[in-house]
């Protein structure tokens, strides 16, 4: 069977947010329940936010997946499309993506904040290298 070597990568990157997106529903839908909150009091993302404090870190990851992924997706389509994939290329997908779900894990768990920072910045460097790394291809 063939596959490209960057779908893995792109495909984990989705799976993650999905699995972001489970977890923080789950623990939304507990946190109503064991508070008792009327669902119509959390109507809008505002109302959410205030009542909705123990599930935050969860929303919050959840949101930081469409943000820089955007790049990451983007990046890989164009890779994708122009068949550049390159040794290089791959590993620093596969360094985002990894990156990318320590940071999920930290910020769904323990959320140390310094930590989270540290992981966020250098899966940012790697997302710029391959942004990089597709120029020079290009260009």
């Amino acid at each position: 069977m063939y596959y490209e070597p960057l779908l893995v990568p792109l495909f984990l990157q989705v799976l993650l947010t999905f699995f972001v997106w489970i977890k923080m529903y789950l623990s939304r839908i507990q946190e109503v329940q064991d508070k008792r909150i009327d669902p119509q009091a959390i109507s809008t993302r505002s109302k959410s936010r205030d009542l909705l404090t123990d599930s935050a870190a969860e929303a919050d990851n959840f949101m930081n997946l469409f943000e820089m992924p955007v790049l990451f997706y983007t990046a890989m389509l164009l890779a994708l499309v122009l068949l550049m994939q390159d040794p290089v290329l791959v590993i620093l997908a596969w360094l985002y993506v990894a990156l990318r779900v320590i940071h999920s894990l930290i910020h769904t768990t323990y959320n140390i904040v310094m930590q989270r920072f540290r992981v966020y910045i250098f899966s940012c460097l790697a997302l710029f290298a391959i942004w990089l790394r597709l120029a020079w291809n290009i260009f």
